[in-house]
């Protein structure tokens, strides 16, 4: 993968969740090619021994740490927190992307409690705490920097176009996906939480969709590859300032209504 420019302010280290596969994958491989490059791209899953495609990436690129991560564990979490402090040091975190996700099928007449319990679970409350758990490193990083921006401290929440109350519509094939939707609507309330309660200490929150991508969780119908909206989404990351924290952009960073 050539490398990609980056012209803005630098950004030093990033974690991104979800990373073994699909969109968290692609945005380790374009995190770790930026130049001037970043000190760290963090990636986290749940089983790195079985990331295959991870660890190639690793060997290829020295600034990739590949760190074990389940998202609804706190001591998991928590152990997370402190392998990435013994990493950034007083440097703090610069960016944290909540990637990790799963979906669960579920019409009306098919969706069931224990379907809505664990999606809103890994969706929504774990993200939340992942952030909480990482609020010290990037409040660390937000008092060495001016302005606002993943150069300073962000937070990205990704969400999907499928959670917006304004575009729900009859006969289309999200309103398949109660638990998703459900859940997704409910981080971009998270997002507006921590946006207002963090715009105080520069710590920049906003919510991303990233497309309707060709992955396993977006199947084979979706609109476009995962290699075809990364470049968008990285010169996204690197414009982010002050007049975005707390909003519900796509990859090309037009507004999503709510």
């Amino acid at each position: 993968m050539a490398a990609l420019q980056t012209t803005t302010r630098r950004c030093r280290s990033v974690v991104v969740t979800g990373s073994n596969r699909g969109l968290g994958l692609g945005l380790v491989k374009s995190l770790a090619t930026l130049q001037p490059a970043l000190d760290y791209v963090i990636a986290t899953c749940r089983s790195p021994e079985n990331a295959q495609e991870l660890q190639m990436l690793s060997k290829t690129y020295s600034n990739i740490r590949i760190l074990p991560l389940d998202v609804v564990n706190e001591e998991s979490r928590q152990a997370l927190v402190h392998q990435v402090e013994a990493l950034v040091g007083e440097n703090g975190l610069n960016c944290l992307i909540n990637n990790a996700g799963i979906n669960i099928m579920g019409s009306l007449e098919q969706v069931t409690m224990e379907a809505m319990l664990q999606v809103y679970e890994t969706n929504t409350v774990a993200q939340l705490m992942v952030t909480k758990a990482f609020l010290p490193l990037l409040r660390k990083a937000a008092q060495q920097h001016n302005g606002m921006g993943w150069h300073r401290a962000a937070i990205i929440n990704m969400s999907s176009i499928s959670g917006s109350m304004q575009l729900v519509h009859e006969g289309e094939i999200f309103l398949k996906v109660y638990p998703y939707r459900v859940a997704k609507t409910a981080l971009n309330m998270v997002t507006r939480c921590l946006a207002a309660d963090l715009k105080p200490e520069g710590i920049l929150c906003m919510s991303l969709h990233p497309g309707w991508l060709k992955t396993d969780m977006g199947g084979s119908i979706a609109d476009m590859s995962v290699e075809e909206c990364m470049p968008c989404i990285i010169s996204l990351l690197e414009r982010l300032g002050e007049k975005d924290t707390g909003t519900f952009l796509d990859w090309k960073g037009e507004t999503v209504p709510w």
